[in-house]
């Protein structure tokens, strides 16, 4: 997922914000409160949508953006942090939020380990997607030798994953994830 991410904001380290419920003009300006200057920013299918700096380096804000305070009664947002600690290279992290509560959040590194009011939210969908459940796990090894499951190419996984993601909330495709809906 970060590279795709990378080709559209070089330099930036960045997260994807959707929202539903609230204007664009409603995420921009709450983004800005939380000193998160919007990179780009549209609407598409009852969704508005932004991209901001993970962190705000200027005022040496590096804690990441309470999405709550984005998040009033009777709006959900959708969050994907594409390096919440690239220095450490972690994978990315998917968040959830309805009214204002954490629905679901879980990490790309383990999503067997879903965490908020509802962790299995979007489980249906992920197990349709193989990225969960008795089928996840690559089998190849037993039958060659010469396979390693370490060589498996992480952003495959994270495309299929982020594609199940949208799929599940309907998301609309902001310009910067051809790639995510081509597949």
């Amino acid at each position: 997922m970060t590279s795709w991410m990378h080709d559209s904001f070089p330099g930036h380290e960045v997260n994807l914000v959707l929202t539903r419920g609230q204007s664009l003009d409603a995420l921009t300006s709450g983004l800005r409160d939380l000193k998160r200057e919007p990179l780009a920013q549209s609407e598409a299918d009852g969704w508005a949508w932004a991209v901001h700096d993970m962190i705000e380096e200027d005022s040496e804000d590096y804690e990441e953006a309470d999405y709550r305070l984005l998040c009033p009664a009777g709006t959900e947002l959708v969050v994907f942090v594409t390096e919440p600690c690239s220095a450490k290279a972690h994978g990315p992290r998917f968040h959830y939020l309805r009214s204002g509560a954490t629905t679901l959040y879980f990490s790309f590194e383990d999503i067997e380990q879903r965490l908020g009011d509802n962790p299995d939210y979007i489980s249906a969908e992920l197990l349709a997607a193989n990225l969960i459940g008795p089928d996840a796990a690559c089998e190849k090894w037993r039958t060659d030798d010469s396979h390693h499951c370490d060589d498996h190419d992480d952003d495959d996984i994270q495309l299929r994953l982020v594609k199940a993601i949208a799929d599940a909330f309907i998301l609309p495709s902001p310009p910067l994830a051809l790639e995510v809906t081509a597949k």
